[in-house]
């Protein structure tokens, strides 16, 4: 394809070409992109970002795949993983960490050198630029407790330090999403120590409990809907008779209402149709909008 020949005669970094997108989701759903490009460092990332920009192209940053839902239709356009962007530096108590870091490897290893705060993430599959952007989080706890500053590359291609006060972390969310324009390269996080037996004890045991209460052994994205303040969604959505419900091979979890799960070949767009489903039947019994904690991609 014309424009993949483009990209990599600009020689920044690894391109794929015709990308099943069911296997860069957590959900395993959704058609094919054109392309998918891993740029070798931020001046790469820059040249692609100017090149894809300046030229109208269709293009996503893509982490692991852990919170998006891809229509069926195909993606045309270009999408762009920082799985280069991995570097890990400890020094005292500050973690600096890539964004194309795996969050679950980056939560066990700390917790192993004995660094607590990060325990809440060993559960979490998804990248550390992701987690940043969503604001992911569990247990009480998520990444605005431990960010101390975020790098970012501005809309005009400016690399730029954030301060925790600058990244407005809330309830899942934070100033990245709220301006999808910068990119996340890496952060720095403030973590304690402790004992290592302790850290990793406490993360043994709520995988235990992950695994009786999730289902885990099906192709998810986690929970789909923020709790409402004061509530839980998933009770919602039970005490609607939703668990079990499917739309074709997508389907609402037994174990836990606000998992949707793919019970061998959901479609993209039955999990997206699901999801709005649930959403319009809570509004329409409780007077509740449910926000969502996933992003559709057309």
């Amino acid at each position: 394809m014309e424009i993949l020949n483009e990209i990599r005669s600009l020689e920044v970094g690894e391109v794929r070409e015709n990308i099943d997108l069911r296997e860069y989701t957590t959900y395993h759903a959704g058609g094919h992109a054109t392309g998918l490009v891993i740029p070798k460092d931020i001046d790469s990332l820059i040249t692609l970002l100017k090149y894809v920009r300046e030229n109208h192209i269709k293009h996503k940053i893509l982490g692991r795949g852990s919170n998006v839902v891809f229509g069926d239709r195909d993606y045309e356009g270009i999408l762009i993983q920082l799985d280069n962007f991995n570097d890990l530096e400890l020094k005292g108590n500050e973690v600096r960490v890539g964004a194309g870091y795996s969050l679950i490897k980056l939560a066990i290893r700390l917790s192993r050198l004995g660094y607590t705060g990060l325990e809440f993430a060993a559960g979490i599959p998804g990248s550390v630029g992701g987690a940043v952007f969503m604001n992911a989080g569990a247990y009480k706890s998520d990444m605005g407790y431990i960010v101390k500053s975020v790098k970012v590359l501005t809309p005009d291609y400016r690399i730029k330090e954030l301060t925790n006060y600058d990244m407005h972390f809330h309830y899942r969310t934070s100033f990245l999403q709220q301006n999808p324009s910068y990119v996340c390269l890496e952060t720095t996080l403030i973590l304690k120590r402790g004992d290592p037996d302790t850290i990793l004890q406490l993360i043994e045991d709520r995988k235990k409990r992950r695994v009786e209460s999730q289902p885990l052994e099906y192709p998810s994205a986690g929970s789909v809907f923020r709790n409402p303040e004061g509530d839980f969604a998933g009770r919602l959505i039970e005490e609607l008779g939703y668990k079990g419900y499917s739309i074709g091979d997508a389907a609402v979890s037994e174990k836990h209402a606000n998992f949707i799960i793919n019970k061998g070949n959901a479609k993209g767009d039955d999990i997206k149709k699901l999801i709005l489903e649930i959403q319009s039947k809570v509004k329409e019994k409780y007077g509740i909008e449910l926000k969502i904690e996933q992003e559709f991609v057309e």
